[in-house]
């Protein structure tokens, strides 16, 4: 067991503000596992339909676009705010905790204007075709790119908390203590 010394308590505007991300990534947490039982739910009857009825649901495929769009970017947002992203921490964890730090904030920013490119770009998509409809499920087209756009400024958003998080000191992912 190491003696590290105790962390000072966080600031209560820190921990007002890990609370409300903490609920925005269990309402995304919980939209994308809806959207993962809906996914199976339909596809079951896309197979049921196809080969017990005899008449396959054409709506299915153009309804899973939508559903997966959904599960992957919140559950990008959703990675990036638990720190469970893909990412590679062997060479961080070797060097010395100056350098790892300026790793970590680096990482951060070029997370952060990624979040940044999704939201922007993401919404010019979504207002561009917001007027035309999906096919066979008459929903309009810009709800393709809405995901994009919400999961881009989630993620600018949880980065921009893990920022501030290590700003102030109170950063406790694994790969940036000790």
């Amino acid at each position: 067991m190491t003696d590290q010394p105790a962390r000072p308590k966080p600031p209560a505007m820190l921990s007002s503000m890990d609370r409300v991300l903490d609920a925005i990534a269990a309402l995304c947490r919980l939209i994308t596992g809806l959207s993962l039982v809906t996914l199976t739910v339909i596809f079951g009857w896309l197979v049921f339909g196809r080969y017990v009825l005899n008449a396959t649901p054409t709506w299915v495929e153009q309804a899973a676009l939508l559903l997966v769009m959904t599960i992957a970017f919140l559950g990008a947002a959703v990675g990036i705010h638990e720190s469970t992203h893909l990412s590679v921490t062997a060479f961080r964890s070797i060097v010395p905790r100056w350098m790892r730090t300026v790793f970590v904030v680096t990482t951060d920013l070029l997370l952060a204007g990624f979040g940044l490119l999704l939201l922007w770009q993401g919404t010019k998509l979504t207002l561009f075709k917001w007027g035309s409809m999906i096919p066979l499920i008459q929903l309009p087209e810009g709800l393709r790119s809405l995901p994009l756009t919400v999961g881009g400024g989630l993620i600018l958003l949880f980065t921009v908390g893990h920022l501030l998080r290590l700003a102030t000191g109170h950063d406790n992912r694994s790969d940036t203590i000790g």
